[in-house]
């Protein structure tokens, strides 16, 4: 039924309950028809099931193939090493995916303990899970809604409705019958569960408990939504299955030349084929792809975004679309006033940021000392009594206690040095905002005068004006004529238009004797004048949105705001859209035409949480890969659902957080996009330390492939081939993983999700270095064979290993020169070289490592000449880059 529509003794009939509540025999009935009024949790996965569930990738079956060959053959040290990336690899996910399902929990945490209620024709104080549909709740200040209810009683009521709509104000609540189609948003005369009231009291007849309540619902729709593998999962699983297939048919080929065409003996060629198996499946490639995430986690997080899921600061790499949140995210979540408008029409405009009590305020350009203007003064000193906010500062920010609208008022008047700590003891008694009426009131003595008593009005600026007879100019009280009337009105209305909240003040002198007031006094005012509130853009916000945009990324805004409001800022921040549509809106469009407007349009307004989520499925199922944004409750369904879900960390709801694979340490837009430029640079530094270690594992291959041809005994032997995978591939794959951001990363159209790892536009590349790397390799085998066969495997280990570590350098970028991207900017890489070198001369020059590798010590000069020849791999990559550069500008232009 839709409670919103239908008369009060209606509602109280379709629920079978009345005013003075339900009896405890209808209670104990419902509860076993309805149940608690909470979220029941699905049953946890036991730990150990969870750790198993890490094993199910194809690259984890492919590397325990590996392992358990590499044991049948006695490859013990293989055998371990495989096992303990493996296990290195599921205790990581198993840690991550035990944080990821606590939704659900959240949003228990969001239910409310006790609840006021009426039962058997007394007030009485329950368990809130204990409510049930029917039941007579009360609810005042400060008190969290403990179910959705219909209000059928209220004074002065008001909630904060944020975490569920993202309505910036509190919503003043009424009795109003209300259209059945009208917005959730707009329901003036309904509360729903887990939202504050800000002011006054009510009683209401509850609707909803439990799963039947709007919380249940997004409950519901978060447990329908499956977890999915994500993006970089699909790719690494791809690029696994090619490397292990290249290895198998590499070593097939390997056995059928040794065996058919060299006619080795089997047992040889057998063991040394299963060798070169081992060494071709990518063993370190779980390790590398876990340390190329946790270097873009890192750098993330440095830039305030915190990723709960690695796989995601891949996945960030590949958007298309930001659906972001309105409230917070572009804007910075406080209430600030803008303008001050006087009634001689001089307007003086207010900076500041946040809810910090520092600001200028300017006129015509110029600063001015505000309460040196008494026009002026008398609007701040009415903004600093009359309410009932309070400014606090914690640590290093400050935050404001009540009303947020009160909030920014008792602000203002701090930035112009009016302290209300201070002030506020003039303050004789007070009167609180009234719904019907707009408008609150204060007694307060003057403050430069003892004996001297007014009281001081802020409301809705017709409510005001309304009451007022006359109105401050020039330190003057003028008769208030109607063309002065409509002339302040049609201001008032300049200022609605920008998106702002308009507060109007008002004041009139009382006798000595008057010790209390009540609404009835409240008349005959003198209209002061009027300020403009809004929750402005970020400073950073514009500029975020107009990289996203050279990025090829599109920026859409979602709010449950006012359409108003969502243009305002959308204007202002760069968000160009064709108009704007309501949730409303977008229900009465069929499905052809709400995936046109969907296309078409980037700003939504008034936004239920069941379209956000349509939103969200239905830009994906245009192929797009969507990033949104939210901190409300409302918001945790399309977090969930998008493909990467970013939650705000200052003023994210739990459940929100819980959603999102991403959380923003500072709610600030400018960090999504700066995220989205990491997660590009992850992608590019996976595919380069794919491409790095494909390279090096399959020019081994390669080498052994020409020696079986060439009929020349093995260059490298098994103990060779497992070094250069563990020190060089280790030691420069780790640090080729640490490549930070290139200055043109953002400049470049998203990658198609259809891209893998191993493309086909870096196989001609990756087969270039393959060639120069056997080839030098067989060069120095064969020149250094004279001397003896342990000389020239020496030579061919050096050689392999030096083009391998010079082609660390060309992996830097595959697109870019190394000396473009700086030489020097990358010091993992300078220290990994180094470190590599040593560790290569040293296992050659150390009499012990020269036994267990059957090395010989080279002479000086020899290894120079190594060395410069490896060289050629890094200074042919940087001639193909040069020619492969030239044919795109040419192209291009």
């Amino acid at each position: 039924m839709l409670y919103h529509s239908r008369e009060i003794p209606e509602v109280l009939k379709s629920l079978c309950s009345c005013w003075d509540g339900l009896t405890n025999e209808e209670v104990e009935k419902r509860l076993g028809e309805f149940g608690y009024n909470e979220i029941p949790e699905k049953e946890a996965h036991h730990p150990f099931l969870l750790f198993l569930k890490q094993f199910k990738s194809i690259l984890i079956l492919i590397l325990f193939i590996a392992a358990f060959i590499a044991f049948i053959f006695n490859k013990h040290i293989d055998t371990y090493v495989i096992l303990a990336v493996i296990f290195l690899n599921a205790l990581m996910g198993f840690l991550q995916e035990s944080k990821a399902e606590k939704a659900i929990q959240a949003l228990k945490k969001m239910m409310v303990p006790l609840a006021r209620v009426q039962r058997n024709g007394e007030l009485i104080e329950i368990k809130a899970k204990e409510l049930v549909p029917g039941d007579i709740i009360f609810l005042q200040e400060g008190d969290k809604v403990p179910a959705d209810a219909r209000i059928i009683e209220l004074k002065d009521f008001r909630t904060e409705e944020a975490v569920l709509t993202g309505e910036s104000f509190p919503i003043d609540k009424n009795l109003h019958i209300l259209p059945e189609k009208t917005e959730l948003g707009d329901r003036k005369n309904m509360i729903y569960m887990g939202t504050f009231v800000a002011g006054g009291s009510a009683k209401a007849v509850v609707t909803g408990t439990g799963f039947k309540t709007v919380f249940g619902q997004i409950a519901k729709d978060l447990e329908n939504i499956k977890r999915v593998k994500t993006h970089f999962e699909i790719k690494t699983d791809k690029l696994a299955k090619q490397m292990g297939l290249i290895a198998f048919f590499m070593a097939c080929l390997i056995f059928v030349l040794g065996f058919f065409v060299r006619g080795l003996e089997f047992k040889e060629i057998f063991i040394f084929t299963i060798a070169a198996l081992v060494s071709g499946i990518p063993e370190g490639l779980p390790a590398i792809l876990v340390i190329v995430l946790s270097f873009g986690v890192h750098r993330m997080a440095r830039r305030n975004a915190i990723i709960r899921r690695l796989p995601a600061a891949e996945t960030l790499g590949i958007v298309t679309v930001i659906a972001t949140d309105k409230t917070g995210t572009l804007t910075q979540n406080t209430m600030n006033v803008q303008e001050i408008v006087l009634n001689n029409k001089e307007k003086i405009n207010v900076s500041g940021k946040g809810w910090y009590p520092e600001g200028n305020f300017t006129q015509n350009g110029k600063s001015i000392l505000p309460l040196q203007n008494s026009d002026l003064s008398k609007i701040l000193h009415i903004a600093a009594i009359c309410n009932n906010a309070r400014l606090v500062k914690e640590q290093d920010h400050y935050k404001i206690i009540g009303d947020p609208t009160e909030g920014a008022l008792v602000v203002l008047a701090e930035k112009a040095g009016l302290k209300k700590e201070v002030i506020i003891e003039k303050r004789l008694d007070d009167i609180p905002f009234n719904v019907e009426l707009k408008y609150r009131a204060s007694l307060a003595m003057l403050v430069d005068e003892k004996d001297k008593k007014e009281i001081y009005v802020t409301g809705a600026p017709e409510a005001v004006l309304a009451q007022s007879e006359s109105f401050l100019i020039n330190q003057k009280e003028e008769k208030l004529s109607d063309q002065k009337r409509k002339e302040i009105l049609k201001q008032i209305d300049d200022l609605t238009k920008q998106a702002m909240r308009v507060i109007g003040f008002g004041y009139k002198k009382v006798d000595l004797k008057v010790k209390t007031i009540s609404y009835d006094n409240v008349d005959n005012l003198v209209f002061a004048g009027f300020v403009g509130i809004l929750d402005p853009p970020r400073q950073e916000a514009k500029e975020a949105v107009e990289k996203a945009k050279k990025a090829g990324i599109r920026v859409i805004m979602v709010t449950g705001d006012h359409k108003s409001t969502a243009l305002a800022i959308a204007q202002a921040v760069g968000i160009e859209s064709k108009g704007a549509l309501t949730d409303q809106e977008l229900m009465n469009l069929s499905q052809k035409e709400f995936g046109k407007a969907i296309k078409e349009v980037n700003v939504f307004a008034r936004l239920t949480p069941s379209t956000k989520l349509k939103i969200a499925e239905t830009l994906q199922k245009q192929g797009e890969f969507v990033a949104m944004t939210g901190d409300g409750i409302n918001d945790a369904p399309a977090i969930k659902k998008a493909d990467i879900g970013i939650s705000m960390g200052i003023t994210g709801t739990d459940v929100a957080k819980e959603a999102a694979e991403i959380v923003l340490t500072d709610d600030n837009f400018a960090s999504i996009v700066n995220a989205i430029e990491e997660g590009r640079t992850v992608f590019n530094n996976t595919k380069q330390t794919s491409s790095f270690l494909i390279t090096t594992n399959f020019a081994e291959h390669v080498t052994l492939l020409s020696i079986m041809l060439l009929a020349m005994p093995l260059p490298l032997l098994p103990t060779h081939i497992l070094w250069l995978n563990l020190v060089t591939d280790g030691v420069a794959g780790g640090a080729l993983a640490s490549e930070p951001s290139h200055v043109r990363v953002l400049e470049e159209k998203p990658r198609k999700a259809s891209e893998n790892i191993l493309s086909r536009d870096i196989i001609p590349f990756l087969v270039l270095m393959m060639v120069l790397m056997a080839t030098t390799t067989l060069y120095f085998f064969n020149f250094l064979k004279p001397l003896s066969l342990e000389a020239a495997r020496t030579g061919a280990f050096l050689c392999m290993a030096f083009t391998q570590l010079f082609n660390a350098f060309n992996m830097r970028s595959l697109k870019e020169s190394v000396f473009q991207i700086g030489f020097f900017t990358n010091k993992y890489i300078i220290i990994g070289f180094l470190v590599s070198v040593f560790l290569q001369l040293f296992v050659i020059y150390n009499d012990f490592f020269q036994k267990v590798f059957h090395f010989q010590e080279l002479n000086i000069l020899v290894v120079i000449k190594i060395i410069l020849i490896s060289s050629l791999v890094l200074w042919f990559g940087e001639l193909y880059k040069l020619l492969k550069n030239g044919k795109r500008n040419r192209m291009a232009s």
